[in-house]
């Protein structure tokens, strides 16, 4: 395409001035399709690309059409890093390959009594600790199935008990060291250990409002009765079990557990003795158990039936009212033949007398 300035005047009839317009318009078309074959110019372009063009001495375009170079990006150095670079196949496959693997929390290391009390002792698998609703529950918790005794026998708990460690650990000593020799001076041993009531979210007496419980807190047992492998069970608040084995049950509980509630304590633990480990100022502990005596024989309330062998009722009273006579006249002075004194003579009364005129 060939361009000059009488054919552009030809198409744009204008003054002077339009002549210099066209010019320069015609020129800038030219700067974008025309490129540069000088290598020299092509580094100055890059560094100042438009100070040729509008610098202070711009080049003169009237009349003719000056040639004018465009610039060019310098070229992209070897070394630079590409703009997107790519991951490794094995890396997509992979992408957490290069993170630094987490470390797991370590687990609880067991206290020393889930330690000691192993399954010599007794069978109690640990639990979780259970937290809320509100100051509920507990640490260190265990299920106490069963008692192992020395000989291996089992003392099955029914039902399984939800006991901190150190209360399941204090029974299961209790039973062992205490109840077993007291049961075998009765000529057997124990089966089963009724248990009433262990862990339950509650207040005292399952009063609202009250002060949370210590079986609130899983440390608490309610001992209802042994069950005998004879078949027998001693119930601990029965009355008419030995006042004796009471007794030592009671003492030995006493010097175990640091409250100790049962009849006489309040009506709520009529039934059943209350064991627990609650912990208090100065170790004090409370030990509230009357030992009552056996109740008193009560009189029937209907007659006996009559012998087969007593006599007809009606010989059976003229014999009763003849006895009853003779104990009459045997209770006489002198006997029944003895005659009642003699009446005492009336003082008679005095005369009148005449009076002599």
């Amino acid at each position: 395409m060939n361009f000059n300035a009488e054919k552009s005047s030809r198409k744009w009839p204008c003054s002077r001035f339009g002549r210099t317009g066209a010019a320069m318009v015609t020129a800038a078309a030219a700067l974008w399709l025309c490129l540069s074959t000088d290598p020299a110019a092509a580094r100055r372009s890059a560094l100042d690309p438009w100070g040729e063009l509008f610098g202070a001495r711009p080049p003169k375009l009237r009349g003719t059409l000056h040639r004018v170079t465009v610039p060019l990006p310098r070229p992209r150095p070897a070394e630079a890093p590409s703009a997107q670079p790519e991951k490794p196949a094995a890396d997509k496959q992979a992408p957490e390959a290069d993170k630094p693997a987490e470390q797991a929390a370590p687990a609880p290391q067991p206290s020393a009594c889930r330690l000691a009390l192993t399954e010599a002792i007794a069978i109690a698998p640990s639990v979780p600790d259970i937290h809320g609703p509100g100051d509920c529950g507990g640490e260190d918790l265990v299920r106490l199935e069963a008692i192992v005794l020395p000989d291996k026998r089992r003392v099955a708990v029914k039902p399984a008990a939800i006991l901190r460690c150190a209360m399941a650990s204090a029974i299961a000593d209790w039973v062992r060291t205490d109840m077993v020799p007291l049961v075998a001076s009765l000529g057997s041993t124990i089966s089963d250990l009724d248990n009433f009531d262990s862990f339950e979210c509650r207040g005292r007496n399952r009063i609202v409002g009250a002060r949370l419980s210590e079986h609130g807190r899983a440390n608490a047992l309610d001992v209802r009765a042994f069950k005998l492998a004879n078949g027998r069970s001693i119930s601990l608040t029965d009355r008419t079990v030995a006042r004796e084995l009471r007794e030592t049950v009671l003492h030995t509980a006493c010097a175990r557990f640091s409250t100790v509630l049962g009849p006489g304590s309040d009506w709520y633990h009529e039934d059943h003795i209350h064991l627990d480990l609650m912990e208090r100022r100065s170790n004090y502990r409370i030990c509230q158990w009357n030992i009552w005596d056996p109740l008193p024989q009560v009189a029937p309330l209907l007659p006996a039936e009559r012998p087969e062998e007593a006599p007809p009722r009606e010989v059976a009273e003229k014999a009763d009212a003849k006895a009853q006579a003779g104990k009459s006249d045997a209770a006489a002075p002198g006997g029944a033949e003895a005659k009642s004194p003699p009446a005492k003579p009336e003082p008679k009364k005095p005369q009148p007398t005449k009076k002599r005129r």
